[in-house]
């Protein structure tokens, strides 16, 4: 591309909002005696930046394995793409989980392979692609995530923490899925990198029209990022609406994390537009620690 994808995708519109793609109804799930998940409900529509927020050992992680089939509820539904996940057969499971991508929140690549077998190795387990095609299928994504082709053939462990985030973008969007699933794709990252792949994630759903499920403790990308916020607390959902609307409801957790300073710091970044939604303590000078994000 002689343009950079996100001077190519500047002047479009953001994706619509459409249907809802994740329904999940009264989900329980527990491990032994260990209740993570309690009569959960949660959707995210077609086009949505949908970020989960909790605490550690709230169910976060837990909740995105169940709506891509890794594991089976104890009970409730979960329809994926309008299929009850609960009720058909585990190959049509992986068939509509080639329609997702999945960033780990350490890149997880493959160390003992290149940056363009990693990045190939959805595309190869599909079957057999011709060389050449596979080829221009790895390297339009290596350029659409700005890595140059040139890094093609580094190791991982020639990488920086940044471009191994990007390797792994490239890889999650291989198969030019319909949704991206990523978790902490911030982690680990100097602010300058963290900035660069939060501005790397808004271009590739506005090129791509995808829909996106965030898992983050990063205040920053949380706030510039998200369509809306849900915040799992108590084994559930306790509310699921833009940050603005969220940063305003009375629960101890929410005030904790929304209104402390680097919650706020967070909060004032927003748009005047949305600013002016916000609590009056939300607005309260946002001043006494460095950095910008809540890791």
């Amino acid at each position: 591309m002689s343009t950079p994808l996100k001077d190519a995708v500047r002047d479009l519109p953001l994706p619509a909002i459409g249907e809802p793609v994740i329904e999940v109804r009264n989900l329980t799930k527990r491990y032994g005696r260990n209740l993570v998940l309690q009569h959960l409900d949660f959707d995210v529509r077609r086009g949505e930046i949908v970020t989960l927020v909790g605490g550690s050992g709230s169910g976060k992680t837990t909740l995105v394995r169940n709506i891509l089939g890794l594991e089976k509820p104890t009970s409730g539904a979960i329809r994926l793409f309008g299929e009850d996940l609960t009720q058909i057969a585990p190959a049509d499971i992986r068939l509509i989980r080639t329609r997702t991508g999945m960033l780990f929140q350490h890149g997880a690549l493959f160390s003992s392979l290149s940056v363009f077998d990693n990045v190939a190795q959805p595309v190869r387990e599909l079957g057999k692609v011709p060389a050449d095609l596979l080829r221009d299928i790895v390297m339009l994504k290596l350029e659409m995530v700005g890595l140059p082709c040139k890094h093609a053939s580094k190791m991982p462990a020639a990488l920086s923490g940044g471009m191994i985030k990007r390797v792994g973008l490239a890889r999650a969007i291989v198969l030019e899925p319909e949704m991206l699933f990523l978790d902490e794709p911030t982690a680990g990252l100097d602010p300058r990198s963290s900035d660069e792949v939060v501005d790397l994630i808004s271009t590739l759903h506005r090129a791509l029209g995808l829909t996106v499920v965030l898992v983050t403790h990063d205040l920053d990308a949380m706030v510039a990022l998200s369509t809306r916020v849900a915040v799992l607390a108590e084994r559930r959902v306790l509310v699921a609406a833009p940050v603005e609307e969220v940063a305003g409801v009375n629960h101890p957790f929410i005030r904790e994390y929304f209104l402390g300073t680097r919650g706020r710091r967070a909060l004032q970044a927003l748009p005047p537009e949305r600013r002016a939604k916000l609590p009056g303590a939300a607005l309260a000078p946002a001043f006494g620690t460095t950095g910008g994000s809540a890791r």
